[in-house]
């Protein structure tokens, strides 16, 4: 498998992908926003279909659009009207809509296809792209890493972290704009119907079997990498689609770390009514 060269970018890719995405889940996990990369995704597919029928490139004109689409979730989420989720449905299936209206309108000749930005097509990462993707990756990091802290302290109670001083709309948007940017990264790899899945999943296994934020980030980010880059092995030997294979080891890992969970709770020296301490920040 390393012996090809189109493999080892993919693993690299994968490994970046894998490393980003859960530092980004966990946040958004802890803000009960969960399914916010999917409809994202939706977005993306909008923008992506512009950039193939103008021929221009698709991961810019993706970022963008995502970008965009992130801002307005966070200033409607801020308004907290009873209209705001009407108004974000209309936008994600919107942006779906859109983008495969926009396909068909593609002059004739011009092939133009979005399978491999709906399902992801990791084998075809280029050098070029895997520049992209590591310039994109350290952004996220050095936000959701970086700013980790005062991003959960939001997270928990805003008035708290209003009246401490902390900029809260700023917080808020520049995680969404990192959601945004995990999105368009990760739509190579995963496809846009599968991006949540790499957020979210590893956060929720975190939150198993962490005892505080910090190892709630390393913990997801670990299973990220190993279900990323053990999914591209699994989907290289199967012969199965690698988003696919990615996000069902991340399923599997999830459903092993809740059998121990529940395993745990009724043993004789926790019981069955003890629970794990809640998250901490530190």
């Amino acid at each position: 498998m390393l012996s090809y060269e189109f493999m080892r970018l993919a693993l690299a890719a994968a490994v970046l992908v894998g490393l980003t995405a859960p530092t980004v889940g966990v946040h958004l996990v802890q803000r009960r926003l969960s399914l916010i990369g999917d409809g994202l995704g939706h977005v993306a597919l909008l923008g992506v279909a512009v950039g193939l029928v103008t021929r221009s490139a698709p991961v810019l004109t993706a970022l963008l659009a995502t970008v965009a689409g992130a801002v307005a979730v966070e200033v409607l989420r801020a308004r907290r009207s009873a209209s705001a989720d009407v108004a974000l449905a209309i936008m994600f299936y919107g942006g779906l809509a859109g983008g495969v209206v926009v396909v068909t309108r593609a002059p004739a000749g011009i092939p133009v296809t979005l399978d491999g930005y709906l399902f992801g097509a990791l084998t075809t990462t280029t050098r070029g792209d895997l520049v992209l993707f590591a310039v994109l990756a350290a952004v996220v990091l050095a936000v959701t890493i970086g700013s980790g802290r005062s991003l959960f302290t939001v997270a928990l109670d805003e008035e708290h972290a209003r009246a401490s001083g902390l900029p809260v709309l700023q917080l808020n948007l520049l995680l969404a704009v990192v959601t945004a940017v995990t999105v368009t990264l990760s739509m190579r790899v995963l496809g846009l119907l599968l991006i949540s899945g790499l957020m979210v999943l590893p956060a929720g296994c975190a939150q198993l079997v962490a005892h505080s934020f910090r190892s709630s980030l390393v913990i997801a980010a670990l299973i990220g990498v190993t279900v990323s880059v053990g999914g591209t092995a699994v989907s290289w030997y199967a012969d199965t689609p690698s988003g696919g294979t990615i996000v069902l080891m991340a399923v599997a890992a999830y459903a092993v770390l809740s059998i121990g969970r529940l395993a745990r709770r009724g043993s004789p020296r926790h019981g069955p009514g003890v629970v794990p301490s809640p998250v901490r920040v530190g």
